[in-house]
């Protein structure tokens, strides 16, 4: 395998480690995540709703990331308090917002019925 590839890799999983170590809301995603994620299995879902459930997780911890990251740019740009930089972040962490609410009925969507035999 070429050096490049190998080294993207470690480069990921160097980002991955910094998010997970510094946010605590990355934690509460993907406990969350894992917990819905277990349920699923145990409700014994079809293969299309944990596809699903896993897209969305993955959507929420995506969206997280990107919040982090565009955090530690607004950080690096102006680290100073701004109200500017303070807006950025606002909207940045308002789309996990968006994210995560939407993971909620999807998982409403799919749970409810099985948890309730509606």
């Amino acid at each position: 395998m070429p050096k490049k590839f190998i080294k993207s890799f470690k480069y990921a999983q160097a980002g991955a480690k910094h998010a997970l170590s510094t946010q605590r809301n990355m934690w509460i995603h993907l406990v969350i995540g894992l917990i819905v994620l277990g349920v699923g299995g145990w409700l014994r879902l079809s293969t299309v709703e944990m596809a699903v459930l896993a897209l969305t997780v993955a959507l929420v911890l995506m969206a997280e990331f990107f919040n982090t990251a565009l955090e530690e740019l607004v950080n690096l740009v102006e680290p100073n308090v701004h109200p500017v930089a303070g807006l950025i972040k606002n909207i940045s962490a308002g789309a996990v917002l968006i994210a995560s609410v939407g993971a909620l009925v999807v998982g409403l969507v799919i749970f409810i019925p099985r948890l309730f035999n509606v």
